[in-house]
């Protein structure tokens, strides 16, 4: 049995019983969600350089996945629609699979060295429309194809969990010695005997260098 397994057994059961270990929240908190992109939102989404793409297939099997570009690679098309370009990545499509088979993203906005994060969730597709992916192109050239999210629910969230995790501050950040490298946790996770650190350092050295093709 895992941890989860023994912790599931009594975990709270409803949203009742879970509403009972919490206040109700503030009206603020409430109020700002919206179903559309202000003026304020648009500026965020054009200083972000960093979103997070959440999905989930027709089994309910979850995927959180990062995608990046230069600040504003991110495109508003109206105030109810955003479009990501597909950047070259590892072509195993987890995302954009897990959108045609529901529908359905959620996306986190990120700006590097602040603290505001904005959430958009809503209805999603992905389009490979010529006349949409010859706009698209922050990320070095026409993506072979764009998540377009049409949005239902604008939130921005407080700046409390960038600040606790003193996301923008280095003199609070671990060494770089604290963590493996990517290099090492990749090779734990192929588990082909035959290859090197050295290997694996090359192959991300010429997935960098090559990135836009």
């Amino acid at each position: 049995m895992t941890a989860f397994d023994s912790l599931h057994l009594d975990a709270v059961p409803d949203d009742e019983a879970l509403r009972r270990v919490y206040e109700l929240p503030s009206e603020g908190a409430v109020r700002k969600q919206m179903t559309e992109l202000t003026e304020q939102t648009r500026q965020l989404i054009a200083c972000s350089s960093l979103v997070f793409v959440a999905s989930v297939d027709a089994s309910g099997n979850c995927d959180v996945s990062p995608r990046g570009g230069p600040a504003g690679f991110v495109s508003v098309l109206d105030s109810r629609t955003v479009a990501i370009p597909d950047a070259t990545g590892n072509k195993r499509l987890d995302t954009l699979q897990n959108v045609i088979a529901t529908g359905r993203a959620g996306l986190l906005f990120v700006i590097p060295g602040r603290p505001s994060t904005l959430r958009l969730n809503g209805r999603a597709c992905v389009s490979t429309r010529p006349d949409l992916l010859s706009q698209l192109t922050a990320v070095g050239k026409p993506p072979a194809s764009a998540l377009v999210l049409g949005i239902e629910e604008v939130y921005p969230h407080c700046p409390k969990s960038l600040m606790r995790g003193a996301a923008w501050k280095p003199d609070q950040w671990l060494p770089a010695d604290a963590q493996p490298t990517s290099a090492e946790v990749t090779l734990a996770q192929l588990r082909m005997p035959d290859l090197t650190i050295a290997d694996i350092e090359q192959a991300e050295a010429d997935m960098l260098k090559y990135r836009y093709e």
